[in-house]
């Protein structure tokens, strides 16, 4: 099974759903796994993932089945298809969202090329503003950011765990 995670205008496509972290001590933490997706022919099915992040401010939040051990510094919703961590204020923290084939299938040609190369079972869309240990990791539409640098336009498929370092991205 393949995963396609959209970050930015960049799309990583993956044997896995988990995206990594090279920490401060050199050592590879995951962050975020997908441990379920929504089927629409499936009543009970939903996105469900595991996620240990902090914000900007250094709050710590982590989920276990899009449950958190303490999110009084968040507000979590949870739709069948999507998380959404923002602050109370409104902005967003992360934003998980699985798109339907309709809409992944409306992304730029050369990530629809890629798909119909490596067939993900789900396209994932990932936005936000959030640390990895000392890493600051930004994504909105159009760049993926790692402390400040900026990756756009990039359509890689890689056999192992996609992982975020400080150098940028690696497969």
């Amino acid at each position: 099974m393949k995963y396609a995670f959209i970050l930015g205008s960049n799309a990583f496509i993956v044997p896995n759903g988990s995206i990594s972290y090279t920490d401060s001590e050199r050592q590879t933490k995951s962050f975020l796994s997908i441990r379920s997706i929504y089927h629409d022919t499936a009543a009970d099915s939903h996105l469900a993932v595991e996620l240990d992040i902090k914000d900007l401010l250094d709050r710590h939040l982590k989920l276990s089945d899009n449950q958190a051990e303490d999110a009084t510094d968040f507000n979590i919703t949870r739709d069948r298809d999507r998380v959404l961590i923002t602050h109370h204020n409104g902005d967003t923290v992360i934003d998980i969202h699985q798109l339907d084939d309709e809409s992944a299938m409306r992304l730029e040609h050369n990530i629809i090329a890629e798909f119909e190369v490596h067939a993900p079972i789900v396209v994932i869309r990932i936005r936000g503003n959030f640390m990895l240990d000392g890493t600051h990791i930004e994504i909105d539409n159009e760049k993926l950011f790692i402390n400040g640098n900026s990756i756009a336009n990039s359509v890689l498929a890689g056999h192992s765990i996609l992982q975020f370092a400080d150098t940028g991205v690696v497969l």
